[in-house]
């Protein structure tokens, strides 16, 4: 038996995919048979990601409770700054701000705060890099979107390993009447054009469920309120995990269409619960997983497109289950005692 720690960072009193991971993966590895805990290091405003890493740097992982540590996994920026002679990253982001969505972040920002900013960015790199070439023994990413970003900003190979659901009691009750989306709600999620596709003349006919907050929450209803979606979408807010088993359990399917995710757990917890998946093809690791008219579908980002794909399954509850069916499949060859093996076991055996 092997005492691992699970290390990743996150803002006070902030919940995301990462720390799902993160808390999974801890519970995976007690079950393969070791000891593991999670340790969770800072996440700084803006202007502060100096102290951040620094931070991390100098957080001692080598033992807890007076007894020696023997792996380490890493996830989250900048987690992997943390030192230790058996330390690999199962990455699933660098601070994106300064990488992938640098663009969008710096037309926010004046002229003098760009200049800051641009510099902040070469550091930035420049600290990841150093730390992904010369501080692990090995580097995964969670998906070929993550990989993609490693190899064009960083110039380092990575080996891709998709995180399986959350062990959670998934089921299939039926394929209902909706459309399950569950997203935080902000603009990188486009539950925008989710709400547009569903005003197509195709969709007009489609029902969803919109479950999730955030600070775009109120924007959206009006939103829908102004396309006259009134009657056939709900928002239903914050939801237990229970509740989220319950939707997923009784939806049609689930649509997932964000901006160049990571990674996103909802399109392997649809599978989990033999659900089709929509999705588009800039949203990054869902349109990894979804087969193209085979486990969902992959549209064009438009609403035409996109409408018309959930109007198919909204019209075809045989179609919803086939489809679902084979993303089953592909969520049941994804499995946590791999994910074991390939993080941890395989590099204590060397």
């Amino acid at each position: 038996m092997a005492r691992v720690a699970v290390v990743t960072s996150s803002p006070p009193l902030v919940e995301g995919g990462h720390l799902v991971i993160a808390r999974a993966l801890v519970h995976a590895i007690q079950e393969a048979g070791h000891e593991a805990g999670l340790i969770t290091t800072p996440s700084n405003p803006f202007g502060r990601q100096g102290a951040e890493y620094l931070a991390t740097w100098l957080t001692d992982v080598s033992e807890s409770g007076g007894k020696k540590v023997d792996h380490v996994v890493s996830l989250r920026y900048p987690s992997y700054a943390v030192r230790h002679p058996s330390h690999v990253c199962w990455l699933n982001h660098t601070m994106r701000e300064y990488y992938d969505l640098w663009e969008e972040f710096a037309g926010r920002l004046s002229p003098q705060g760009r200049i800051k900013e641009r510099l902040r960015r070469r550091l930035i790199h420049a600290a990841d890099t150093w730390c992904f070439k010369r501080h692990l023994k090995a580097l995964y990413a969670q998906s070929e979107t993550v990989q993609g970003r490693l190899r064009r900003w960083n110039d380092v190979a990575s080996d891709v390993l998709y995180p399986p659901a959350p062990p959670r009691a998934y089921r299939c009750d039926e394929y209902g009447d909706f459309i399950f989306v569950v997203s935080r709600l902000e603009p990188l999620k486009r539950i925008d054009l989710i709400l547009q596709a569903l005003a197509t003349p195709a969709a007009r006919d489609v029902r969803c469920v919109i479950a999730g907050t955030g600070e775009a929450e109120t924007l959206l209803q009006a939103e829908a309120a102004r396309l006259g979606l009134g009657d056939r979408v709900s928002f239903v807010g914050r939801i237990s995990d229970d509740q989220l088993i319950t939707y997923l359990a009784r939806c049609r399917a689930v649509c997932f269409v964000p901006k160049r995710e990571d990674y996103g757990f909802v399109t392997v917890e649809a599978f989990s619960a033999s659900k089709a998946v929509v999705t588009v093809t800039d949203s990054g690791g869902p349109a990894e997983l979804v087969v193209d008219g085979v486990s969902g579908y992959v549209t064009e980002p438009g609403q035409a497109s996109l409408g018309d794909a959930l109007a198919n399954l909204a019209a075809d509850p045989l179609l919803a289950e086939r489809l679902g069916a084979q993303g089953k499949v592909t969520a049941e060859r994804l499995t946590w005692a791999g994910v074991v093996d390939t993080l941890v076991d395989q590099h204590l055996r060397k």
